[in-house]
């Protein structure tokens, strides 16, 4: 009979602080979340990022260094009766982490029943979620709680995180394995330390008689290995990563198949109009600006009609969607003023365009000489809106489609000689 084998991920998770890696700008020496840890003094909290990233590792980590009782559930499986009697625990052992793994997949009531314990400190939470809390955590736990972004591993995390395994693991390294090339592996992980782990697994069971790890036999043997889709599991991000590079490239048939792969798979509808929402914005924007409108009403209607009538709704917003010239000029607008920001600081507000509610502030030149555009021919006029440090800067440059060609023109009849439209 065969016994289970522990998984890599699992046999190498941390213990403490220092063999944590990755998410240094939580945890590394001075950062926010180790210095709380340290501290000893430990809010409840909602750690939120993708798979794979060490939000369970973090929560038993932790658990470790501060000495507490570690209770964890998975909001899979768990209801209220588990979650109260794991409160009941808590208050006989006076102190106590609960963990939820999932904590987006509670309902309102499961959430509800935290909120005591929480609030009394009976509890401190730590929830675990891939989804954006502020979407799928009641306001009333939220406020409760603080919000820690952890955010996928960089090459030079999992390259950290590999050779942690080569020469930590015994399996692994009495396969004798040496990564060549790199390339494959970080491709295949995409971020995710538990998906490098699993590869680099399964490759030292596969190796050659060279022992090298290239990237043709990471690929190959990645090939081989046969997943169906999981909702709960890795591919459920290949499958959406899919679902939406098909949409951006105006394929509605492949669009509707990913679509299709998901819904037999169980996914939860709700995370499919979240991400048509997304999307709608981020690859259709100006382009189409009934595509954000319908994707909302997708949203809406989704919550409304259930399951399985609203696959329909999902199906035509794909389509739509798919069907739609595209633009991500507003992406890159919000993303080239965010770069902007953090270049240059914090630069002076134009005194024509600062508020001035007082009199002091009137007598100081706030809002002199201030143009209000509806007073002018055409409701515009010539003003400095921007920093005079950047006073020429562009961000957004309208796509090359049809709509977007009419705001450019707009924007270059009224901006002559000042932005070069």
């Amino acid at each position: 009979m065969l016994t289970q084998r522990i998984p890599l991920a699992e046999r190498l998770r941390p213990v403490d602080l220092d063999t944590f890696i990755g998410q240094s700008h939580l945890l590394g020496n001075g950062a926010v979340l180790r210095k709380v840890i340290e501290s000893g003094v430990l809010p409840s909290m909602i750690l939120w990022g993708p798979p794979g990233v060490g939000k369970t590792s973090l929560a038993n980590v932790i658990a470790n260094t501060l000495k507490l009782p570690f209770h964890t559930l998975s909001a899979i499986a768990a209801g209220v009766k588990d979650v109260r009697e794991v409160i009941e625990k808590a208050k006989r052992q006076g102190n106590a982490i609960l963990f939820i793994d999932e904590i987006h997949r509670f309902n309102k009531g499961q959430q509800d029943a935290l909120l005591g314990a929480v609030e009394k400190g009976t509890i401190t939470l730590i929830g675990a979620t891939t989804e954006n809390p502020s979407f799928e955590v009641i306001n009333a736990l939220l406020s409760r709680c603080q919000i820690y972004i952890l955010k996928q591993l960089e090459e030079k995390d999992l390259k950290t995180l590999a050779n942690y395994a080569i020469e930590r693991d015994i399996d692994i390294k009495q396969s004798g394995i040496s990564i060549k090339e790199w390339d494959a592996l970080f491709r295949i992980a995409n971020g995710d330390g538990r998906k490098l782990l699993n590869i680099i697994e399964l490759v030292s069971q596969n190796l050659d008689e060279n022992k090298e790890v290239t990237n043709d036999l990471v690929q190959q043997i990645a090939q081989q290995k046969q997943i169906q889709y999981d909702k709960n599991g890795d591919l459920h991000y290949d499958i959406i990563s899919a679902f939406i590079k098909s949409i951006r490239g105006s394929d509605p048939n492949a669009g509707v198949y990913w679509l299709a792969r998901m819904i037999e798979g169980g996914e939860d509808p709700k995370f499919i109009a979240r991400r048509l929402l997304i999307l709608a914005s981020e690859d259709i924007g100006n382009a189409n600006p009934t595509a954000l409108v319908l994707a909302n009403a997708c949203f809406d209607a989704v919550n409304k009609i259930g399951w399985p009538e609203s696959r329909i709704i999902l199906s035509q917003c794909v389509t739509y969607l798919a069907s739609s010239p595209k633009s991500n000029a507003a992406y890159k607008a919000i993303a080239n003023a965010q770069e902007e920001v953090r270049n240059s600081g914090n630069l002076s507000v134009p005194m024509p365009i600062r508020n001035a509610p007082t009199k002091m502030m009137k007598n100081q030149g706030y809002g002199l000489n201030y143009k209000y555009a509806h007073d002018f021919e055409g409701n515009f006029v010539l003003q400095e809106y921007l920093p005079d440090e950047i006073k020429d800067k562009i961000f957004y440059e309208p796509g090359k489609n049809k709509r977007e060609a009419d705001l450019r023109a707009y924007l270059k009849s009224k901006w002559q000689g000042k932005y070069n439209y």
